[in-house]
């Protein structure tokens, strides 16, 4: 008796995409007009060997949408960052403690939490997370602003009007004090450089708490959407951006986002 054949690895692979490609042919094509129930999507991953915890997380996270609204800024350029998702329901006292411990990990801050009726707040400086009821349901919205930015333009924008000035003055003077043009250019310099340094670090750091905030969103969505399956999430994300590109420019969240806070909870 003849051993059976063996097939080598790319015979297989042929053997199962041949194979795979007639079952496809041959099974009549399925229209879902009305589509399926996340029972019936459940039931179809149970066979294929996915948990239905799996399929109710992956189904939740599809409506889980996050767009970006104009961001506010100042002289051009983005001073604060802003996400609100809708959420299924309130959030548990357990659910708030995790994501409170999320925030302090994420942005590296302590912060004080606050309770106000059904309303939960987390605050360290600029940088804040409220979890409040709405028309619909609850929302969770977390924000933050530079708080150094309007003032670092306006010293900037000072320093070089002050310097330009007094250059022009001095170079209709027949004679010029060269210590005075000196000092009148490192002051017009100083301004430009503070102009051009948050210019260049405004949108880094909008960019970055962004990320960090949508990566907040979505573990969140990724907790109460398992819970709550049948929850739908609209995310908005309004880019009231900040930013930094140089550690010059994270010296205005020094008490504005970084502040040490011993942590609390204040019930009104």
């Amino acid at each position: 008796m003849s051993a059976p054949r063996r097939y080598s690895e790319r015979e297989i692979a042929a053997i199962f995409e041949k194979a795979a490609r007639a079952q496809e042919q041959a099974q009549p094509l399925i229209e879902f007009q009305e589509g399926l129930t996340l029972g019936e999507l459940q039931e179809i991953g149970r066979e294929a060997g996915i948990a239905p915890d799996f399929i109710a997380r992956a189904a939740a996270s599809l409506t889980h949408t996050v767009s970006s609204a104009p961001p506010r800024r100042l002289a051009g350029m983005p001073i604060g960052v802003e996400r609100t998702v809708e959420l299924p329901g309130p959030l548990s006292a357990e659910a708030w403690d995790r994501l409170v411990v999320d925030l302090r990990e994420t942005f590296q801050a302590t912060g004080y939490m606050r309770e106000e009726g059904s309303i939960r707040s987390w605050r360290n400086g600029n940088l804040q997370a409220h979890v409040e009821p709405t028309a619909t349901g609850y929302r969770l919205r977390l924000a933050t602003t530079k708080g150094n930015a309007q003032q670092t333009l306006a010293l900037s924008a000072f320093f070089l009007a002050i310097g330009a000035v007094f250059l022009s003055l001095l170079a209709v003077q027949a004679d010029p004090e060269a210590g005075m043009v000196a000092i009148m250019s490192l002051f017009a310099a100083a301004g430009v450089g503070g102009i051009g340094v948050t210019a260049l670090s405004l949108p880094r750091w909008a960019s970055e708490r962004g990320r960090q905030m949508d990566g907040v969103v979505e573990r969140v969505l990724d907790r109460e959407g398992t819970r709550h399956p049948r929850g739908t999430s609209d995310v908005t994300a309004e880019a009231t951006s900040e930013s930094t590109l140089l550690d010059l420019s994270m010296i205005g969240e020094v008490g504005a986002e970084t502040s040490s806070v011993p942590a609390k909870r204040v019930r009104a």
